[in-house]
């Protein structure tokens, strides 16, 4: 996708900084930023018009195999995770590796609109013929010019609950998969739970594979899970190879436990993934009054040091009917929910859907508008990330190795008032 064409980007913020400067890109790298850069002959001239020029965004957490699925059989009527998983276990008995591939490029064209060019996606392994790993790993590879997919060994119905779970873990990684991870939330007993956290640990260790695990995503506050996954990771080393997506039930911890918890926390090193937009919808429908937020705390996470990035979770599928592949969506629902509206927080929020998830997806080294690394970037309609988010703006560019992938016009308001 590379090539020896240039194209500057002039008069852009970037990462937010308050100083315009401009963008050289040369044979599919940042080859210069700095202020007043001139352009070159035949040089392809992109002018910024002082908007926010980031890196672009990343989906830490998503489910392609069940997108677009809202309604069928049935639509979730009860809002619940449970009723999601009903609903998708008789789903996922018509899957064809053709109906995942046609559902899931289109919601990557989706996404791609929006400024999203990383994505780590959960793909159940319960299902004994792994459908959802062959058509996800072909497609991966189709779209690997657009788009960087990783790809997490989900076990939805449990690694120790589900007949031959172990087996179809193991045959998914053995397979490309690129994360291992797992549900103890859901096995059949908290003795399974914990069961299936060393056995998806020691899974990762000995392929030398990343870890995702679905952890507590459930409002009981006796759930235990999570010290038991961050213990293994700070054990083995594994440390920021692991990371631990939804832990809701944190939401309904009491402080103490939490303060003690928060310690260990910290010496594992491990990274959270909050899906703001689920949590919230999915959460809390057991509660009468007062009813719960149903999200973990990404506020006080960020505060001690640890990495939290979002997702999007689930995009029109038995747990979430709405969804669009807009990052934005969950920034939003995020800064609400967690309590960071502050001005400051606002403007920094944007991390959470770019730096915060690279570190996630360990890409760090190959991620951020910096000289040298590849040259992937996306401008959006606003001077700044507040203005950003407040209106929801367009991405004006997508740009991957400086090559444009999407291109938005503004949309444009006439008003007739008089």
């Amino acid at each position: 996708m590379e090539g020896d064409f240039t194209v500057l980007i002039k008069n852009v913020h970037v990462d937010n900084q308050a100083e315009l400067v401009s963008v050289q890109i040369q044979a599919g790298k940042f080859k210069a930023i700095a202020p007043n850069l001139t352009a070159q002959p035949g040089e392809k001239v992109i002018d910024g018009k002082q908007k926010l020029l980031l890196p672009p965004f990343i989906d830490s957490h998503v489910h392609l195999d069940a997108t677009l699925t809202a309604g069928q059989p049935e639509w979730n009527q009860s809002g619940t995770l449970f009723d999601g998983i009903r609903i998708w276990h008789t789903r996922k008995q018509s899957l064809t590796k053709a109906d995942i591939k046609q559902r899931a490029r289109q919601t990557i064209k989706n996404m791609i609109g929006h400024g999203i060019q990383h994505v780590r996606s959960h793909v159940d392994v319960t299902d004994p013929h792994l459908t959802g790993v062959e058509a996800l790993l072909e497609l991966k590879h189709e779209l690997a010019d657009v788009i960087d997919l990783q790809l997490v060994a989900f076990p939805q119905d449990g690694i120790l609950s589900s007949p031959k779970g172990k087996e179809l873990m193991t045959q998914a990684i053995k397979e490309g998969l690129d994360v291992v991870g797992g549900i103890p939330h859901y096995e059949f007993t908290t003795e399974y739970g914990w069961n299936s956290i060393h056995f998806l640990m020691a899974l990762a260790d000995k392929y030398q594979r990343l870890v995702d695990v679905h952890c507590d995503e459930i409002d009981d506050p006796a759930a235990r899970n999570l010290e038991v996954l961050a213990a293994e990771a700070y054990f083995r080393g594994l440390n920021d190879r692991v990371t631990a997506s939804h832990t809701t039930a944190m939401g309904s911890y009491n402080d103490a436990y939490t303060y003690k918890l928060f310690n260990l926390l910290k010496q594992s090193q491990i990274n959270f993934v909050a899906n703001p937009l689920v949590n919230v919808h999915l959460g809390g429908r057991f509660d009468t009054y007062p009813k719960r937020r149903g999200v973990t705390r990404i506020k006080e996470l960020t505060a001690a040091g640890l990495n939290v990035s979002f997702g999007e979770d689930d995009v029109q599928d038995p747990w979430n009917p709405l969804g669009d592949g807009n990052m934005l969506d969950a920034v939003t629902m995020g800064v609400y929910i967690a309590h960071l509206m502050g001005y400051q927080q606002i403007q920094h929020a944007f991390n959470y859907v770019t730096y915060n998830g690279a570190k996630t997806l360990h890409i760090s080294d190959q991620y951020g508008i910096t000289v040298g690394k590849p040259a992937d970037c996306i401008l959006l309609n606003a001077p700044d990330f507040y203005h950003a988010l407040n209106q929801h703006v367009e991405v004006l560019y997508n740009i991957r190795h400086g090559k444009i992938l999407a291109q938005t016009q503004p949309a444009e308001t006439k008003l007739n008032l008089d």
